[in-house]
């Protein structure tokens, strides 16, 4: 088993013009027809950080792309259950890093994810996703 870097998925999913690009997709298309490949969560999470921040694909683009990625025979992904449930709520409008960590609490088991991050609470809340995101003052009362 071989595992995969962000760069060559990138390079897999990305066809530029430029020469040495247009060279490195022929490179990582033979690379993704190797009948045994690993990619870890965080190099889904890289991944989806450079299609929507390097090359501006859309939410949904990138849910498709990590979505096929994750159906590939030949591809095993790391908790790829909890990717899969991840990529559900990221499609509903969570970022995708906080989709993970969430996807991650509810595989564990967790009752509650407690964050500072009141964003994160508050679109968790909008969507109705569980665990139930709580903001730190809330588990430990006024100060």
């Amino acid at each position: 088993m071989i595992a995969l870097d962000t760069n060559v998925l990138a390079r897999f999913y990305i066809d530029e013009a430029e020469v040495e690009a247009k060279k490195q997709h022929v490179q990582a298309k033979r690379v993704m027809a190797r009948p045994a490949l690993f990619v870890a969560r965080t190099v889904l999470l890289e991944l989806e950080w450079v299609l929507r921040g390097g090359y501006g694909y859309a939410r949904e683009e990138v849910a498709t792309v990590l979505q096929h990625l994750t159906a590939l025979p030949n591809v095993t992904v790391e908790n790829w259950e909890i990717v899969i449930n991840a990529l559900d709520v990221y499609r509903s409008g969570l970022d995708f890093a906080d989709a993970l960590h969430l996807a991650a609490a509810r595989y564990a088991g967790c009752e509650k994810l407690t964050t500072f991050d009141a964003k994160f609470a508050k679109v968790n809340a909008k969507l109705g996703a569980k665990p139930k995101v709580t903001l730190v003052k809330t588990e430990i009362g006024s100060i």
